[in-house]
């Protein structure tokens, strides 16, 4: 199983920027198919993006596509969540997931191991 750890998070206005990365542990980091998902207060984590093992393939919520991106460095063992054009909506906490097994997944179930989460705060 691999250990993941977030960063990045904090305070932003709308419409500005922040990067979250996350950094994985182990030697098999290229395997596994990462995401991002978000859990604001009172709400259900949600899916916000994901990219493939293998080929790389992305795919984002509604919600945020064009304006976030998601991103891996397998010799840094870490994936990126680019946010721009941050909205107040956008305030959650932030986790990185890993998936050993498939190609892509909104569902948090199918992933297996999370990291501990980074809070973002956009604030009108």
């Amino acid at each position: 199983q691999v250990q993941l750890a977030e960063s990045g998070g904090g305070t932003v206005q709308a419409g500005g920027s922040l990067r979250l990365s996350c950094a994985a542990s182990g030697r098999t980091f290229s395997r596994y198919t990462m995401g991002w998902f978000r859990q604001a207060p009172g709400k259900e984590r949600e899916f916000v993006a994901y990219i493939s093992r293998g080929d790389g393939n992305t795919y984002y919520t509604n919600s945020v596509r064009g304006r976030f991106t998601i991103s891996r460095d397998s010799a840094k063992n870490t994936v990126y969540l680019q946010m721009n054009s941050l909205k107040p909506e956008d305030t959650a906490v932030y986790y990185c997931a890993a998936d050993g097994f498939g190609i892509g997944s909104t569902q948090p179930r199918e992933y297996r191991s999370w990291g501990q989460g980074t809070q973002v705060t956009v604030s009108s």
